[in-house]
């Protein structure tokens, strides 16, 4: 999967050049390429198109030139090469992903990657092209999830609450299809989380991460059959660096900007509730 789609700049059209050269990797130093350890260096995110990089591209259009933040942003359409390209430096942080999903990532992949502040909630849900309502779904339906650890057994614990299947008890949100006790004649299809909503014309229902659904032109708030709640959910997604870097001084002044009236503000108004601030979630 070629993930880099897009490079957003704020920086100068030679800054622009030289970062687009090393989108994917070079044989120079890559911690050279992001201007580490300069205070005045562009900042390079690594984010999720919607609504990470819009985010981002919000921030970046509205409010870092008066931060004194230079702020660059690279699109990738997985959940692999951001963390993988944050650890060897290729950009300085990433904005795309939640805690329970790091933290299985770090332990698989020996990355180094640490939390820096929550900036939103993208509650998953289950989706049908031809059901109206989850009850519907019955004996012999085949639902598509998510075949990544944290976020299937988050598919999973949605199923379950919705009385569609039955887990097994004590089975945290680290649930794979082997812990559901009673699938009540459900069938499942393990997918890409980014292949999910293409696979609502192949399967009865899909749960699907809030990102993927709103690329795909849905509407979580009002498309969903079933949604998470936000109240006291630990999926929020958060700007994220390798340890070490939390106190860079531009990674600060990104996480404050991140955390601002104004881009929860932003958050609300054009998501209308299929996206949450996590700061407005806290309130």
């Amino acid at each position: 999967m070629h993930a880099i789609v897009k490079t957003t700049v704020t920086a100068t059209a030679a800054a622009a050049l030289t970062l687009g050269l090393t989108a994917c990797g070079t044989d120079s130093d890559p911690a050279a390429s992001t201007g580490k350890g300069d205070a005045d260096a562009p900042l390079t995110v690594a984010a999720s198109p919607t609504p990470h990089a819009d985010i981002l591209t919000f921030v970046k259009e509205n409010l870092a030139e008066e931060a004194g933040l230079k702020l660059e942003v690279k699109e990738f359409t997985d959940y692999v090469l951001p963390n993988t390209a944050t650890e060897n430096g290729e950009v300085d942080a990433n904005y795309f992903q939640h805690k329970p999903y790091l933290d299985d990532f770090n332990a698989k992949q020996g990355t180094h990657i640490v939390p820096v502040v929550d900036v939103h909630l993208e509650p998953l849900g289950l989706y049908s092209s031809t059901l109206k309502k989850a009850a519907d779904l019955g004996a012999g339906d085949t639902v598509a999830v998510p075949n990544d650890t944290t976020n299937e057994g988050r598919a999973l614990q949605l199923l379950d609450e919705q009385g569609l299947i039955e887990l097994k008890e004590g089975v945290g949100n680290d649930a794979t299809l082997a812990d559901i006790a009673d699938r009540k004649g459900l069938k499942f299809k393990e997918l890409e989380a980014a292949a999910l909503p293409r696979s609502l014309e192949d399967v009865d229902a899909a749960v699907i991460n809030g990102n993927y659904a709103i690329e795909a032109d849905l509407e979580p708030a009002k498309d969903a059959l079933a949604l998470e709640k936000a109240e006291g959910n630990p999926y929020a997604n958060f700007l994220a660096v390798k340890k070490g870097n939390e106190d860079d001084p531009r990674v600060k002044k990104l996480a404050e900007l991140l955390t601002s009236d104004e881009v929860e503000k932003f958050i609300e108004k054009k998501y209308h509730g299929s996206i949450v601030s996590a700061a407005g979630n806290e309130s």
